[in-house]
């Protein structure tokens, strides 16, 4: 993705471009950006959702999962300006890592106010969701899947769910 193209693509200079984007990184965080503001958006929506905690971390992961296997299969340069933002750890990724964890967070805190979820240790409980799954979810490992069949995908992290939910419910952290 270049700037003269994505300058093309709307109609100007890429002179003009770069008196709304001071640099490359500038415009491609704000395309990442808006992207990932949706995707919040909808994971924001199963966080919110009435079902029960256990359900929603199941939901919330599969979609987060879903959505980036989606955007790699049909807007490759979408995700490949999210991956790159991802690996340098630019500001726009890590905004949107802090807003996955409070999704996140919000959801085991409902799990353990409700009773379904046992965690001892809330921090630990977050961690483990994020490393467990972190193969399925993290833009990264999705690009190394990239090859693997969907369907073999998701019962392998169908797997990885169930195994969350277990350890979740019964304490062990």
């Amino acid at each position: 993705m270049t700037v003269v193209a994505v300058a093309a693509e709307a109609g100007m200079t890429h002179a003009n471009v770069y008196r709304y984007f001071p640099s490359k990184d500038a415009l491609l965080d704000a395309v990442a950006g808006r992207w990932l503001r949706d995707v919040e958006t909808r994971l924001a929506g199963i966080a919110d959702a009435p079902d029960p905690a256990d359900d929603k971390i199941e939901r919330l992961l599969v979609a987060l999962a879903a959505l980036q296997r989606d955007a790699l299969a049909n807007e490759p340069n979408l995700f490949a300006v999210h991956l790159d933002a991802t690996v340098a750890a630019r500001p726009i990724a890590r905004r949107h890592r802090v807003r996955l964890r409070s999704l996140v967070e919000r959801v085991v805190e409902e799990g353990i106010t409700s009773g379904i979820f046992s965690a001892r240790d809330r921090e630990r409980a977050i961690a483990y969701i994020f490393d467990a799954s972190y193969r399925f979810t993290h833009p990264l490992a999705i690009q190394h899947d990239a090859d693997v069949p969907r369907d073999l995908i998701e019962a392998r992290f169908g797997a990885v769910i169930h195994a969350i939910q277990r350890v979740l419910r019964a304490g062990v952290l």
